[in-house]
């Protein structure tokens, strides 16, 4: 009885300690501000002020695909630039495979299309939810006569979509301003 007694009384309810309900970490986010990006050959677009571009490492020879690199975010958005030459099919095929490969992991796929008369940019953007899905953002432009580019997001790390999910949206917003401010030269 005594040992329950000690027990009872030792337990002070005014110290409090409460356990913490688990969290994630604070994300700072920069604020929006883009600078035009017109060194690679084939096209242009506004670029966020806190990513820097990279050419492809991969692909020395393709000169015309680049990284978004988002060091802070440990992620970029890769953009590669294929010519069309009565091989649009093709492109579009692949893009549907590489959707294809994240569903498995998603819970959701939305899209919208992509129509820039002014620029003759086409396209569509593909956003996939879900915990494990490796990039939640795909898109692709074309003009569809001499030019195709296929740009998705990646994270340098394995996928926690639902903790990433605001910087998820952020960066959404800066592809829609790279979409609308995309232009073939």
């Amino acid at each position: 009885m005594s040992i329950i007694a000690a027990v009872a009384f030792s337990c002070d309810r005014q110290s409090g300690y409460l356990p913490k309900p688990r969290g994630y970490f604070r994300i700072d986010l920069p604020e929006k501000a883009y600078a035009k990006v017109d060194t690679i050959e084939k096209y242009s677009f506004e670029c966020p002020e806190y990513a820097y571009i990279t050419y492809d490492r991969y692909s020395p020879d393709e000169k015309n695909w680049v990284n978004i690199e988002m060091p802070q975010f440990k992620g970029s958005i890769h953009l590669t630039h294929k010519p069309v030459d009565d091989n649009l099919g093709e492109y579009l095929e692949d893009v549907h495979t590489m959707v294809t490969k994240h569903l498995q992991k998603a819970n959701g796929v939305r899209d919208s299309l992509i129509v820039n008369e002014e620029h003759k940019v086409y396209g569509l953007f593909i956003e996939m939810d879900g915990k494990g899905v490796a990039t939640p953002m795909q898109f692709y432009l074309t003009d569809s006569t001499r030019n195709f580019v296929r740009g998705a997001l990646y994270f340098n790390f394995k996928p926690d979509n639902d903790s990433m999910q605001p910087v998820i949206n952020f960066i959404r917003e800066d592809i829609d301003h790279l979409i609308e401010t995309f232009e073939w030269k």
